[in-house]
Formats: C-alpha cells, sequence, structure tokens
C-alpha cells in the first residue's frame, strides 16, 4: 500500500464557498441552525423535547467545585443506575441536583461545539466564539481531576465506569469531544477543550489495552475509532493512534467481550444472564472477517470510517480490504436511491440483503451522514467514482433532507413513501413522523447535519503533495499548495441543477501539480475542455503540468432526466422506477 498516495481533507481555511446552493446551506448553519441548536441544548425552545445537555454539565461542574472548596479529592458516590433516558417526575419541576436525559447526552454539546468551530473557519465571530468560550468553560469544569469527562457517572455515581460498554455510551461521549475540540482548536487556536479531550482520551489510554489488568473492551456505540485518529492527527501523539487500532483490533474477538461483560453484570446485579445481539454491534466476529453490513447501521458506518482512518494510517491491507467488502455489502445489497441506509426500525439496523422497504424505511439522517463519512475516507484512499457519487447521493437526497429549509426543524427518520393516516393508525409506522420535528430527546441528527454542512469543503476537496482532487462541485474559491508555488482555482457552479463548471487558475507565477476531477456516475457523456491532455482513470479526469494565471478547465456534465429501476431482488421496488437528474432524486 502506497502511503504517499493518499490523500486529505483540505484545510478548511483555504476555501471560500460562494454558489447560490451550498452558501445558503452553511449560511443557515451559521445564522439560523447554531444560535438555534444553542437554545435547544439550554432547554429554551418552546414545544421542543429538553435537551437536558447543559443542565448535566453545570451540575456535574457544581459537584466538582464542592469537592475542590473542600479540599479534599474526588470521592465518586456509589454508582445507582437512572435508566437509558432519565427524566424528571415532573418536567415543570426538574431537580437541579439529578441527571436527566440519555446516557449519550452530553454529546449534544460536541456535536455542536464541533460545527461552530468549522463555521467560525469561514465565518469569524465574536459573539459566537465568546458563547462557545463560556460553554467550554462549563464543559471543563466538569472534568474530575483524572480526567474522565462523562456526566452521567460523574452525577450518578462512578462505581459503574466502564462496567456496561455494550448499552453504555462513555467512549462515544470521548469521540464526539474529540472531534469538537479538534474543530474548534484548529478554527481559533483555542486548546482548553483540546487538552481536556487529550485528557481523557489518556484517562481511557490507561484503562483499556493488552498489558495485564487492563480492559480488553471496545465501544458499543462507535465513533471513537476514527475520533482518536483525528486527534492523533493533531497532536502526533501516537498513544491515541494505537489506541484506535486497539479498539478495531479487538472487536469481535473470542471470548466475545460483550458477552463476558453481560455475565459479570448479571451476576454483580442478581439477575438473569440475558442474550446478547452481538450483530447489533457489528462484533460477531473480527472485523477483518466481516464481510456483510449488519447491525445498527449508525454504529456500522461509524465503525467502518474508523477501519478505513487505521488502514490509511497505518498501511493495513487486511483492513483495507475490508472496508471494501462491507463497502460493496452496503452499495450493492442495502443502499437505497436516495444514499439511505438503514432500512428497518427494529434496532435502527441494516435488514437482509435487497430488503429496502419504502413506507417502513427508518433511513436515519445520521446514518446518510456516517455514509458520506465512510465514503470520504474511501476516497482518501483510493479516488473511485463511487466513492464520490455515493457520498454525493446521501448528501443531496438524505442529509440535506433531515433539516427543513429554515433550519428549525428536523427528521430523525426518512422513509421513501409516506401516507400519514397510516403513521398514526399502524403501530409498524410509528417511527416515522410525517413533518419535521423542533427537536428530539435523542437529538443526534440535528447537530450531525449542522457539522456536516459547515465542514462540506473536507468532503469537496482532498488532497496530498503534489494533487488536488474534486469531488463535490462547489462554487467558490480553493487555495491549493504545491512544491512549486500556490494555485487559486476560482469554480462557477450552479450545481446540483446545472452540470456546466468553470475553473479559472490564478497563480503569480507557473506552478507544477496534478488536478483531478471527479466525472459523475449519473453523466453518460462528461466532457472535460482544457489546454492540457486529460488522463482518465477510476472515473476521475486527471490534468497535470505548468499552470500559468487565467488558464481555465472547463466541465460539462449533462444532466438529462433518467428513470432508474432497483434491482429484480428488491421486490418492493417491482412495477416501479425511482425519477432522478444529475445528483437529485425527484421521486
Amino acid at each position: 500500500m502506497d502511503l504517499t498516495r493518499f490523500t486529505h481533507p483540505i484545510d478548511l481555511h483555504a476555501v471560500s464557498i460562494t454558489d447560490p446552493f451550498w452558501q445558503r446551506e452553511t449560511e443557515l448553519v451559521r445564522r439560523e441552525v447554531i444560535p438555534y441548536q444553542w437554545d435547544a441544548l439550554n432547554d429554551r425552545i418552546p414545544g421542543a423535547e429538553k435537551s437536558w445537555c447543559m443542565h448535566n454539565f453545570r451540575l456535574a461542574g457544581r459537584i466538582m467545585a464542592q469537592s475542590r472548596q473542600q479540599g479534599a479529592q474526588y470521592t465518586p458516590q456509589a454508582y445507582t443506575y437512572r435508566g437509558y433516558n432519565a427524566l424528571p417526575d415532573d418536567p415543570a419541576h426538574p431537580d437541579e441536583d439529578k441527571f436527566y436525559g440519555f446516557l449519550f447526552q452530553d454529546t449534544d454539546f460536541s456535536k455542536w461545539i464541533e460545527a461552530v468551530g468549522y463555521s467560525l473557519i469561514q465565518h469569524p465571530d465574536e459573539a459566537l466564539e465568546a458563547t462557545a468560550d463560556e460553554a467550554i468553560d462549563v464543559v471543563c469544569a466538569a472534568q474530575t481531576p483524572e480526567g474522565y469527562l462523562d456526566t452521567y457517572y460523574i452525577i450518578n455515581g462512578m462505581d459503574g465506569v466502564f462496567q456496561n460498554l455494550r448499552d453504555h455510551h462513555e467512549l462515544y461521549c470521548l469521540g464526539h469531544l474529540i472531534e469538537g475540540a479538534v474543530s474548534y482548536y484548529q478554527a481559533t487556536g483555542k486548546d482548553k477543550l483540546l487538552r481536556a479531550a487529550c485528557r481523557f482520551a489518556d484517562y481511557v489510554a490507561d484503562f483499556f489495552g493488552t498489558a495485564d489488568g487492563q480492559c480488553k473492551g471496545y465501544p458499543g456505540h462507535e465513533i471513537a475509532e476514527m475520533a482518536l485518529v483525528r486527534l492523533y492527527e493533531v497532536t502526533k501523539d501516537e498513544k491515541y493512534l494505537r489506541l484506535s487500532r486497539f479498539f478495531i483490533d479487538e472487536r469481535g474477538q473470542e471470548p466475545n467481550y460483550f458477552v463476558e461483560e453481560e455475565r459479570r453484570n448479571a451476576e454483580r446485579e442478581h439477575r438473569p444472564v440475558r442474550s446478547v445481539n452481538l450483530a447489533y454491534h457489528q462484533a460477531v466476529k473480527p472485523v477483518r472477517e466481516q464481510d456483510e453490513a449488519i447491525g445498527h447501521a449508525v454504529r456500522a458506518v461509524y465503525l467502518y470510517s474508523g477501519m478505513a482512518d487505521v488502514a490509511r494510517m497505518t498501511g493495513d491491507d487486511s483492513l483495507k480490504s475490508a472496508c471494501e467488502r462491507l463497502w460493496r455489502s452496503i452499495v450493492q445489497e442495502k443502499l437505497y436511491i436516495t444514499g439511505g441506509i438503514g432500512a428497518t426500525q427494529i434496532g435502527e439496523a441494516f435488514s437482509y440483503a435487497y430488503d429496502l422497504p419504502n413506507d417502513t424505511a427508518y433511513s436515519e439522517t445520521c446514518a446518510a451522514i456516517g455514509l458520506a463519512f465512510f465514503a470520504r475516507r474511501m476516497l482518501q484512499m483510493s479516488p473511485q467514482r463511487e466513492y464520490g457519487d455515493v457520498m454525493e447521493l446521501a448528501l443531496y437526497n438524505t442529509v440535506l433532507s433531515g433539516m427543513a429549509l429554515d433550519g428549525k426543524s428536523f427528521f430523525y427518520v426518512n422513509p421513501l413513501s409516506v401516507v400519514p393516516s397510516a403513521c398514526h393508525a399502524d403501530s409498524r409506522l410509528q417511527h416515522v413522523k410525517t413533518v419535521r420535528q423542533k427537536w428530539f430527546g435523542c437529538a443526534c441528527c440535528p447537530p450531525n447535519i449542522a457539522r456536516i454542512v459547515s465542514s462540506i469543503a473536507a468532503y469537496a476537496f482532498t488532497e496530498n503533495e503534489d494533487t488536488l482532487l474534486t469531488h463535490l462541485y462547489l462554487g467558490g474559491s480553493i487555495r491549493k499548495t504545491f512544491p512549486t508555488g500556490t494555485l487559486t482555482l476560482s469554480i462557477a457552479s450552479d450545481m446540483p441543477w446545472d452540470g456546466h463548471i468553470t475553473v479559472t487558475l490564478h497563480a503569480d507565477s507557473p506552478v507544477s501539480g496534478t488536478l483531478g476531477f471527479r466525472l459523475p456516475g449519473w453523466c453518460p457523456n462528461p466532457n472535460v475542455t482544457a489546454d492540457k491532455p486529460v488522463r482518465v482513470a477510476d472515473g476521475y479526469a486527471y490534468l497535470s503540468g505548468d499552470w500559468h494565471d487565467g488558464e481555465t478547465i472547463v466541465l460539462d456534465f449533462p444532466m438529462p432526466v433518467r428513470l432508474i429501476r432497483a434491482n429484480n431482488r428488491v421486490h418492493e421496488d417491482m412495477r416501479q422506477v425511482a425519477v432522478t437528474r444529475g445528483p437529485i432524486t425527484f421521486c
């Protein structure tokens, strides 16, 4: 595996988005979504489900402050399980000294601060940055002296820490905290949250591993795997890359950790041992032996994204091959025409091959976002058109549909066919909401949309030392530094409505390098016009040489209306077609 050919996302500081479509989306996140979500995190949205997120951080901070004031070491109380989703007995008068919300409620903040960071890169905003700094102060005040930072256990008792990796979400909270901390550090240069994330990661790295006395477990809900790689890329501390690889390597090994954990917990809680759905957690067998996408769809694509990251960073061909097999399982057997994944509400999961119902589909917004994560990481290892096509499909048709045009209501579930009366009468459709919701108690999707939209340029462009690749056609300005100088690309685009794109190059002196452009699979006859030879490989057009100021590249991607028929084995779609044009699925 030639690691020198791999690419990484372009530095967001080097991109300015100006096209009518994506500029509107990023501005919507900046002006409406981020402030709205901050109100939601503080439970200030009338008629919306409460988040309790900042309530929990403030309470955990008070506990830490009281401990310091008493001049004693923090003494964690005995753990008391308060339920997967703890709600007040009297919602109008919650107890200020209790944890509320889901076990993973901390991640509402982490995803919000990640979107804030991306937004600040593009649009410095002193007021927003001040609000973020105040929020970071609240969050960091909740951290224990040892570095642990999960409000559920800080408030409810530390005896249960890392005792239920399968169902509780401490490592998931760590992953999102890292992602948010890195984003904010890259945007502002402020490292308070990054240092807190590193301290939590260090705590985890001491607890987990192969040495005697260390825990051999791994996350029940994946994301720490790819987040730790990102932390390694920022800090260059090999410990974080090793921890990510450890979590990936241990998953599904025998004796199975989740099975053993269940036995221990049953004995401790004096109850019968319950069956463990290993498929739900992608833990049926080691990841390098897996060849079918199974279980909870969001968790799966988060895991596959982490696997692709580790394969890229370590040159692990066996892990890369596993990623390729799992990718084929998704796109050949389990992918909706909208780029949605996760066909069943039972476990929010992938169903069996070619089971893609339209009305009962789950197709969670977060799952489409996770598929875009996975696709970009596959592109970083191997620029192939299919990865870019699927990423584009998911972004335009399921990710963006998860948010209303005003940025103030959201879809969690994205079915392809809805009969409103049936959704109220049929218990099999209770997960389907016929209108977007103001917020969710389990609010993973709204801030997830905000963070991917505000960082969209990192999906559109990747680079290495001598190459810049364009995967999505966003209009704007992109600055790329090659060994021989800096080249600025001005891209004029009206995607996704028109396939005519003009790239004008600017440079003070000739700059040598390679530019690559995805030739979309939905376009039957793409055309590239330039003063240099065009080499086509794996669905990308490559142009190399010395670039001069004023040179242009014109890309023409005709957009005929297409009628797409599903594979014959998708029996729910027999005698039906989908109407598409360009990257958009219309009906």
